[in-house]
């Protein structure tokens, strides 16, 4: 019986660098979430400021992304520690530094830019500090990685017709049920072995549905800009928010879930 071919050396050597690449990056999100304060706060701007960066190429605004980035670093400053925190004022400021730039820059696009740069900053400091807030970030985070690598793999190995081809070729639905399913079972061992509500493993679902949407929003900026990547950052893996793209909209809606939940020990 003739062996299986081996992978191309090329092929094999990216494998490994995403690998070893998003274990590091996993590392030192776990890190900053378990000791929060300002280390968690200093990860968020990093993560924010970044995202406005490579936003501000995708969308033909690279030399407005200065602009954009100094209007953001206000409610980024106001997230900190030493300041207000992750507050309904950071919140205002979001959207008032997307007003100033709209205005200067005569143009929605780096706008938008803002406020999708920091909406996911201001919901993952917010989710850190509420009560059970260390599992919920985590479970957060985790939610989104797992739905990445369930769709990965599973995308990899059954193939099968195209999610949005359209958008994303790569994509099929064998990776998007792939990774639901992956983020579900984890969901239920936090549910099982930490205490994570049932109600979010149910949620876990849509939510992992979610993460996908912003996969493909990402890949649909990339296709517009004719860009392979939005960024060459991390090795293996592109930008930041090819890392990110599936938790900028999905921290928001847990942000608004948890703030809804606990609104009257807030209030």
């Amino acid at each position: 019986m003739a062996k299986p071919a081996a992978p191309a050396p090329g092929k094999a050597n990216e494998l490994q660098t995403r690998i070893i690449v998003g274990v590091l990056l996993i590392v030192a999100a776990l890190l900053a979430g378990y000791f929060g304060g300002m280390y968690l706060w200093l990860l968020a701007v990093l993560m924010s400021l970044g995202i406005m960066s490579e936003w501000a190429g995708l969308t033909g605004r690279r030399e407005k992304r200065l602009l954009a980035m100094y209007a953001l670093s206000v409610p980024l400053a106001i997230m900190s520690p030493w300041a207000a925190g992750p507050s309904f004022l950071a919140l205002c400021l979001i959207f008032g530094a997307a007003m100033f730039v709209a205005v200067f820059d005569r143009s929605i696009k780096l706008a938008a830019g803002v406020i999708y740069a920091g909406l996911p900053a201001l919901a993952i400091l917010f989710l850190r500090e509420i009560d059970n807030g260390i599992l919920i970030m985590l479970w957060t985070l985790a939610l989104v990685w797992a739905t990445d690598i369930g769709a990965y793999f599973s995308g990899r190995a059954i193939g099968g017709p195209k999610l949005a081809p359209q958008v994303s070729p790569n994509k099929t639905w064998a990776g998007l049920i792939g990774g639901v399913v992956l983020t579900a079972a984890l969901s239920f061992l936090l549910h099982i072995y930490w205490g994570l509500p049932f109600h979010l493993v149910l949620l876990s679902i849509p939510l992992a549905a979610l993460a996908q949407m912003g996969d493909l929003f990402e890949s649909w900026l990339k296709r517009k800009a004719g860009a392979k990547d939005s960024g060459t950052i991390f090795p293996g893996h592109g930008g930041v928010m090819d890392r990110l793209d599936g938790l900028i909209p999905v921290a928001p809606v847990v942000a608004v879930i948890m703030l809804v939940e606990n609104w009257p020990s807030l209030s």
